[in-house]
């Protein structure tokens, strides 16, 4: 995928997360646990944000083409990953990693082993994002928009 389809996917992913954020923000009330809904709204929101910028400036990275190919996947799964897996946390109940917007909860330990293996994946995917992002915009040399 070349330079431009990947900015459009980005901006186009980020779109329907905002979508999927705003949905979940209409279903709070029916949640089984509202304030970990909450947390999935807001973090569906916060991450097509993030995926919109980075559509934007997907054509100044300087990154070679495994780079920006690892560096799209991680984008899409980390912001989607973060949403589900938060949008999960407020179906089961789980609180482990999440104390403050569970209130203290606790749920069964396959249920928090799920959700938190989901959540730590997720964070390091990425923190691995960020670190290839700032590469990509170091200075120096023209740009070149990766593949």
């Amino acid at each position: 995928m070349n330079a431009p389809d990947r900015s459009r996917q980005l901006l186009v992913s980020g779109v329907l997360l905002f979508l999927l954020g705003l949905l979940t923000g209409i279903a709070l009330p029916s949640l089984p646990y509202p304030r970990l809904g909450l947390s999935a709204h807001m973090t569906a929101l916060m991450n097509s944000l993030f995926l919109v910028a980075l559509g934007l400036l997907w054509g100044r990275l300087r990154l070679g083409p495994r780079a920006a190919a690892l560096a799209f996947g991680l984008a899409l799964y980390g912001a989607y990953a973060n949403w589900a897996f938060s949008l999960l946390a407020a179906f089961l109940g789980t609180g482990k990693l999440t104390s403050i917007a569970s209130g203290g909860r606790i749920a069964s330990a396959g249920r928090e082993a799920l959700v938190g293996a989901g959540l730590v994946v997720m964070a390091v995917a990425m923190v691995v994002l960020c670190l290839l992002l700032l590469w990509g915009l170091r200075p120096g040399g023209p740009s070149r928009a990766p593949s």
